[in-house]
């Protein structure tokens, strides 16, 4: 007897894929077709699948993705949680921005949590995201501040959490469920070795949504092809947008020292955040550096 179920893959290793089907899970291999088409299933898929009473059960078909990303490799994460700690380590804001610059490319909402509220305020930076056009939230882990604020944000999503070592990344999740100690736990010990034991990803289930489980997004180490290209960098700063077409130079303005710019005019009259753009320029500066041949090898 077979039948066939829509689902969502939890985690695929070995060449078996785990799908959810109303709270069942169920081991699956993906048909040969989709090696012939070039596509492999990433945990995040909404899938169909075919169930065997008799025989392998099968990933028959993928549903059009919202979102994907290869590095790490997961499928239609719609909201990336980006952690800063408010002290102990200080907040980077570069590290931040190219984050969310990251998502915003990919077409993910980003929420920026500023963690260890009771030890230092977070108000001056959660004011320059949301001023930004970011929700963004002071937590605390130890007080419990903002924590509710995180639950009520994960719910019916497919989130991630992302932020540099000793943030409080597993503190702020055992937070929200401590049920969760032992995993956030091998998570930081994976950290605390600096490298990861493990490339693949899984979801778990968080607050009516699922988070991501993967070691990527722990750490977040960006690669060159993870560089946002100079000519979609200023879409990826969200607060740019409605002063982009308006500078002397439309068609040069790289929007750095260009004159007259209007982002840079936005800048100076405290439109936007001048540390947004510091790091505008830090990664404008590193896309500009790609060569010719490595943009046609990247569309390729």
């Amino acid at each position: 007897m077979m039948r066939k179920e829509e689902g969502i893959i939890i985690k695929g290793i070995g060449g078996f894929y785990y799908v959810e089907v109303s709270g069942e899970i169920f081991e699956c291999k993906a048909r040969g077709l989709f090696r012939k088409q070039g596509i492999k299933p990433l945990a995040g898929d909404r899938v169909l699948i075919s169930i065997n009473e008799k025989a392998e059960n099968t990933i028959d078909d993928i549903f059009e993705r919202k979102s994907v990303l290869l590095r790490p490799p997961v499928a239609n994460i719609d909201r990336l949680f980006v952690l800063s700690s408010t002290c102990e380590p200080s907040p980077v804001f570069l590290i931040i921005d190219r984050m969310t610059a990251y998502a915003e490319n990919a077409g993910i909402e980003s929420i920026v949590l500023f963690t260890k509220a009771d030890m230092q305020s977070a108000d001056e930076y959660v004011e320059i995201y949301r001023k930004a056009g970011f929700i963004s939230y002071a937590v605390s882990s130890v007080d419990g501040r903002g924590v509710e604020e995180v639950r009520k944000e994960l719910n019916g999503h497919i989130s991630a959490f992302c932020g540099n070592s000793g943030v409080g990344k597993s503190s702020l999740l055992n937070a929200l469920n401590p049920s969760l100690e032992l995993k956030t736990a091998q998570i930081s010990e994976k950290l605390g070795r600096g490298k990861h034991t493990t490339r693949h990803s899984e979801l778990f289930r968080l607050e009516g949504g699922y988070v991501a489980d993967t070691p990527g997004f722990s750490s977040f180490d960006f690669e060159d092809e993870d560089i946002i290209l100079k000519d979609d960098l200023p879409y990826a700063f969200r607060e740019f947008e409605k002063y982009i077409g308006q500078c002397r130079f439309t068609s040069s303005c790289l929007h750095v020292r260009d004159k007259g710019c209007r982002i840079l005019q936005a800048v100076e009259e405290g439109e936007i955040p001048r540390s947004r753009h510091e790091s505008y320029c830090s990664m404008m500066e590193q896309a500009s550096a790609v060569k010719e041949w490595e943009l046609n090898k990247r569309k390729k």
